[in-house]
């Protein structure tokens, strides 16, 4: 890293820091891709996850020495259970999508859990060349139109499409679980919703900038997101434009 963005991100705010690395680790991360286009895409998955997440933990040692790290490429230390600040990162959210050439639907994550909160919180796509990220992000408006919601490409659960038959909507295939919640931010979809079990840094940053969007983000059945758990595993979540919060709620707690 050059001299110029390290005296940028000692001078930072948490918020500038974390679209500072997003974005950083995604440059990193485009520059591996192309690097590694000969080889095969599990190397190239597993060349991006390593790198992608050295990068990112050395920085954040350097920038915020005090705070704790969760990483999903990282050792567990149950020492951040304690911590005041912990920096929750997924260095490549969607590896299967990164590794396909073509493919421009994967991300990086990066979100600081702070008092009980997601403090802040930056999602980069790389490939597109756009990072979301707080305090204040912009929700594209609402066109008109029956909902769309985002679902994988690959696994797609059986209960969505029931979901989208009582509201009315149709699914949209999407890679990586920050791609589709970036969608809603961005007025691609309006909804996404998940019961399929997660992990905290499949949803962390990308809550963070959708709440900061003034979107809804909860459980599936409408409780609280809660994140630096002693178990990292998050098993549902429901990400949408507010005035679909109610129905869609309502329509899940009837398929429950």
């Amino acid at each position: 890293m050059g001299d110029s963005m390290g005296r940028r991100m000692r001078d930072t705010s948490d918020h500038e820091l974390a679209a500072l690395l997003a974005t950083a680790a995604g440059h990193l991360l485009l520059e591996v891709r192309a690097g590694e286009a000969d080889r095969t895409p599990a190397q190239r998955g597993d060349t991006g996850d390593r790198a992608s997440h050295t990068f990112l933990v050395e920085e954040l040692a350097r920038r915020r020495p005090g705070d704790a790290v969760l990483s999903e490429e990282g050792a567990d230390d149950p020492a951040r259970l304690a911590a005041e600040r912990v920096w929750i990162v997924d260095p490549l959210d969607g590896t299967r999508e990164f590794s396909e050439l073509e493919r421009d639907d994967w991300a990086v994550h990066v979100a600081l859990w702070q008092a009980d909160r997601l403090a802040a919180g930056a999602i980069s796509l790389p490939a597109r060349g756009i990072t979301l990220f707080t305090p204040v992000v912009a929700a594209a408006p609402r066109l008109a139109r029956p909902p769309r919601i985002a679902v994988s490409r690959s696994r797609p659960p059986a209960f969505v499409s029931v979901l989208a038959e009582r509201l009315g909507g149709e699914l949209v295939a999407i890679g990586s679980a920050g791609v589709k919640i970036a969608s809603v931010v961005l007025g691609v979809t309006d909804l996404y919703v998940h019961a399929g079990g997660q992990w905290e840094w499949d949803s962390a940053a990308p809550v963070a900038v959708a709440l900061a969007a003034g979107l809804h983000a909860s459980r599936i059945d409408g409780s609280p997101l809660r994140y630096n758990r002693a178990d990292p595993e998050l098993p549902d979540l429901l990400v949408c434009r507010p005035e679909l919060a109610g129905p869609t709620l309502e329509a899940l707690a009837e398929l429950a």
